[in-house]
């Protein structure tokens, strides 16, 4: 299985224009002339050894599959936008032939996407949180008789008086029909409850969708939903929203129609309407941009009205770290909160935020968000204004956090960032050893054709590739460190000779037949010691630029 893998790693990284050493803008005259050559050379039927015909064999196969996919006009375009991927998806034998590259790209696009439902029909999109509550204010609300009545030398006592777990689940049942299944289980000081949710959504078009939800619970009784989403135009879109609760106390239906719209690109304007047991009216303006979030909110309702406006800034490093600032005042009183964001993993980022409130006091909360699960905990520290708790609120979290990060996290992160290049490095040298053979391979079978065209070249006093020398040349400002990482390809561009004619074009060097790349990702030049009509002649050309020889420029003897 990992062998199958390599090989086809190792074709997937071939240019099918550099193996036919033509252009991107070839003719079919053109690549049928260098197809014809490279199977003259590489046909297994011209080795007897059975190394050698199954080398040939191999070079053969390759040859071969680039000329048919570059020699079909859809099959080229295709390879020309999206490379050996685009070749493998399904449904391109369907297509009309005749058409032009905008076109191919949406059809392509088009198959994407219904390869990836199919996809997705067979996968769930599980999301979860999980809240833990922590009631500490035992640390800054202790009474002095408390203290000495407390058995064990007085510490404080932290407890956890609240818990909730809620898990959804997702699954495609066609592509326009999606179903949900959530459940919640809560428990605040002792008494707890749960409840179960099942939710089917159908696409209706391309501008909205509606979905049906019902629901039970071991306190409050069944619940029937529906929500129906709309584009009402291309900056403006509408949410209505209406559901019936069966309880111990009767029926309650609540209703909600909200309505939004693109203010500029960046802003967006809301404005909801809600009737139920928690009637409002609600209006708010959100500017959402790469380095900034505002949100300025206006709720009018019962029991609760408030204005509220909030600030982020979005830090453009590495780790897509965020501070933010809120205030929110209403009549239940006032709440101001800051804190920061911080990637501190691939896919995990945490953040912390400190609430301070009239009359709901000093709260300090974490939230881990790890790929689609969620981890809260909300630490209540105090009922009391005291600047003490704000102090240990900020201070603590941040002095933990860069304890962590830089003991913990750091190290981790180095040492995954090693193991990932060792793992890079042992494949890239198993890479370089297989294209290496091949190119040694490849040498082999090219003898007996060189040892022809060099006769040929030498009775006409044409071209003969004295040295070639392809890789990393170490020049006089090199430091000591470098050393030059080059290879012989004296013989492969011999063989590449016509008419006293070399022909390169400016794709990589390496996909050359005898060729290979003996320094990955370091810049590559080709160096030529050729005779042309007795005299002698140097060039050091670009991996990518283009190159013919002879050219009188390249006359030992000239003048610099």
């Amino acid at each position: 299985m990992a062998a199958a893998f390599d090989v086809e790693l190792e074709l997937d990284n071939q240019d099918y224009y550099s193996l036919l050493n033509v252009r991107k803008e070839a003719t079919q005259d053109e690549l049928k002339a260098s197809y014809r050559r490279l199977c003259m050379l590489y046909h297994p039927d011209k080795h007897r050894d059975p190394e050698l015909k199954s080398q040939a064999e191999q070079l053969f196969n390759q040859v071969h599959q680039a000329y048919e996919v570059l020699s079909d006009p859809q099959s080229r375009a295709i390879y020309d936008i999206f490379g050996k991927k685009g070749l493998e998806v399904e449904g391109w034998e369907i297509v009309e032939r005749k058409r032009t590259p905008a076109e191919i790209r949406e059809e392509y696009e088009r198959l994407q996407r219904e390869r990836e439902e199919r996809r997705l029909q067979q996968r769930t999109n599980p999301k979860g949180t999980i809240s833990v509550g922590v009631d500490a204010t035992d640390l800054f609300d202790r009474y002095e008789e408390d203290f000495d009545e407390m058995p064990g030398g007085g510490f404080p006592h932290i407890e956890i008086n609240r818990m909730h777990i809620s898990q959804s689940i997702e699954a495609p049942l066609t592509n326009t029909d999606t179903a949900v299944l959530s459940g919640s289980l809560s428990t605040h000081n002792g008494n707890g409850g749960g409840n179960i949710n099942m939710t089917v959504r159908r696409v209706t078009s391309a501008k909205g969708w509606g979905e049906l939800e019902c629901g039970a619970g071991d306190i409050l009784g069944p619940l029937f939903g529906m929500k129906v989403f709309r584009n009402l135009t291309p900056r403006c879109f509408l949410t209505a929203q209406c559901g019936m609760q069966f309880s111990p106390r009767g029926v309650r239906s609540s209703c909600s129609l909200m309505t939004a719209r693109h203010l500029d690109q960046n802003t967006m304007g809301y404005l909801q309407w809600r009737w139920g047991p928690h009637s409002a009216m609600t209006t708010s303006v959100v500017r959402d941009t790469k380095t900034s979030h505002f949100t300025l909110a206006l709720q009018l309702g019962v029991p609760q009205s408030y204005l509220m406006m909030s600030y982020q800034h979005k830090f453009q490093d590495e780790d897509q770290t965020k501070i933010k600032g809120s205030i929110k005042t209403g009549w239940f009183g006032t709440v101001v909160e800051y804190g920061a964001e911080r990637k501190i993993s691939r896919h995990s980022v945490l953040a912390a935020t400190v609430s301070i409130g009239v009359p709901q006091g000093v709260t300090l909360k974490i939230r881990l968000a790890r790929a689609n699960q969620t981890y809260l905990f909300p630490v209540h520290l105090t009922d009391q204004l005291l600047p003490s708790a704000v102090f240990y609120a900020t201070v603590g979290p941040l002095l933990v956090y860069m304890a962590i990060h830089r003991l913990v996290v750091i190290p981790y992160t180095r040492s995954q960032k090693q193991q990932e290049l060792e793992l890079q490095r042992k494949s890239s040298e198993v890479d370089m050893v297989k294209k290496k053979q091949e190119a040694e391979s490849a040498v082999q079978l090219m003898q007996e054709s060189v040892r022809r065209i060099i006769e040929g070249e030498e009775s006409k006093m044409g071209l003969i590739i004295l040295n070639a020398w392809y890789g990393k040349f170490v020049t006089d400002n090199s430091t000591r460190q470098e050393r030059a990482q080059v290879i012989d390809v004296t013989v492969p561009l011999q063989c590449l000779v016509k008419d006293s004619k070399l022909i390169l074009t400016e794709a990589s060097k390496a996909g050359l037949p005898g060729f290979y790349d003996p320094c990955v990702g370091e810049d590559k030049s080709l160096k030529l010691l050729y005779q042309f009509r007795g005299v002698m002649h140097q060039v050091l050309s670009a991996d990518t630029e283009a190159l013919r020889i002879p050219k009188q420029s390249h006359r030992m003897d000239t003048e610099a």
